[in-house]
């Protein structure tokens, strides 16, 4: 009896030291991933799907974690006409923005987290695009298994020049301006509860 009480205590201790970790799995069917761009004339809205990740979450804080993102699956949802449609989602897999056939993936990998206070704190990670990663920060929310987020992308970071005012001059109104909006929307599943 008295080796059980000691079990008992030692995994409360854990608990109350933050020594037990979640292993969040990501769902994938009910996560979203949304992207926008603007140029000087417009504006543009997609899709683009997650192939797998995962978060690991330890005393209110997103201690690692890692997403693996699709990029042939890319969409665009503002465009009603089909071929303007497809020939703007082709263009964003060509080499002249994010080179599909020989970058088929991206990811962003959590590094550490601020602890979240009312469901709100300050992410660090590492976003890499075409092979070429850096360092990104942003600012996240949970609410219950749902981690969702705005990411703003400088894609002239990761050798997207098409239109490009920082890499060409005198585009006038053909300029994309670099930074693009990822609108996250993250479903996660707890597989389990272990000890670090």
């Amino acid at each position: 009896m008295k080796k059980i009480k000691s079990i008992v205590a030692f995994v409360m201790i854990l608990a109350t030291t933050g020594l037990f970790a979640q292993n969040l799995t990501v769902d994938t069917e009910k996560s979203t991933l949304a992207w926008h761009g603007e140029k000087v004339t417009g504006e543009h809205d997609g899709m683009i799907e997650l192939k797998e990740g995962w978060l690991s979450w330890n005393n209110d804080k997103l201690t690692g974690g890692k997403f693996v993102i699709d990029m042939s699956s890319i969409t665009n949802t503002d465009l009603e006409d089909a071929e303007y449609n497809t020939k703007l989602v082709n263009h964003l897999k060509s080499d002249d923005f994010f080179g599909v056939e020989k970058f088929p993936t991206a990811k962003l990998e959590i590094k550490s987290s601020e602890k979240f206070s009312n469901g709100k704190a300050k992410i660090k990670a590492h976003l890499t695009i075409k092979d070429i990663t850096h360092p990104i920060e942003f600012d996240a929310q949970k609410d219950g298994n749902w981690f969702m987020a705005e990411i703003v992308v400088d894609r002239s970071k990761y050798d997207v020049r098409y239109g490009s005012g920082s890499f060409f001059d005198n585009l006038g109104d053909k300029m994309i301006y670099d930074d693009f909006t990822m609108t996250v929307k993250i479903a996660t599943i707890d597989e389990n509860t272990s000890a670090l």
